[in-house]
């Protein structure tokens, strides 16, 4: 197609394209207005619009100026892609310094990795007896004297039916810290029972 508009120089109708392209370069008429368009879109050809009529032409001048161009831009990105690589691989050479591959820097490589899986085992087994952490447990039996007192408050002189009332609300407050330490701590409900002297029949007077 722009060997049409190289060998002839002239300004075509999309018509005489047609005719020109079947006949003499062996493109078919019915995608010369495809191809045309492409080359128009990638600024190989240009057109435009007199009267009621589409031109277009393509000059030799034009496409050597746009390969010019586009070889100064893809000297500038090939220089610039070199200094890159040059300052990329200055890098890696002053990274080496004190790397290199000896027996000690070895060693010490091993041992890291070593101290490193040691220090994982031990998060693991401080968190396995995490719930046996004295800190811990005050902070239970602190909150679950909290609990006991508040409920135990005002009962004493009472009558029977007021005190049971009484036991019942303080039931209900060790199931709730009971509750509470399990969502707080992760702890399994036998292991609380136990800690802090609850029998397994614990449950409300009826």
């Amino acid at each position: 197609m722009m060997e049409i508009f190289f060998e002839t120089k002239d300004v075509f109708q999309l018509k005489d394209i047609e005719k020109i392209a079947s006949k003499d370069k062996g493109i078919t008429s019915m995608s010369v207005k495809e191809v045309l368009q492409s080359l128009v879109d990638d600024g190989m050809v240009d057109t435009d619009r007199i009267g009621t009529s589409n031109y277009f032409w393509a000059f030799p001048s034009k496409a050597l100026h746009a390969r010019k161009r586009k070889l100064e831009e893809l000297q500038t990105q090939f220089a610039e892609t070199s200094q890159k690589k040059e300052i990329l691989q200055k890098g890696i050479e002053k990274s080496k310094i004190g790397r290199e591959n000896t027996a000690e820097r070895a060693a010490l490589v091993k041992e890291l990795a070593a101290l490193r899986q040691k220090k994982e085992q031990l998060k693991a087994e401080i968190e396995k007896y995490r719930e046996c952490d004295p800190d811990i447990v005050e902070e239970m039996r602190v909150v679950c004297c909290s609990w006991q007192m508040r409920s135990c408050s005002g009962t004493i002189g009472q009558t029977s039916k007021v005190a049971k009332e009484a036991v019942n609300r303080w039931t209900d407050n060790i199931f709730a810290i009971k509750s509470w330490a399990k969502r707080k701590f992760g702890f399994e409900e036998s292991r609380i029972d136990k800690s802090f002297g609850i029998p397994e029949d614990f449950d409300y007077i009826d």
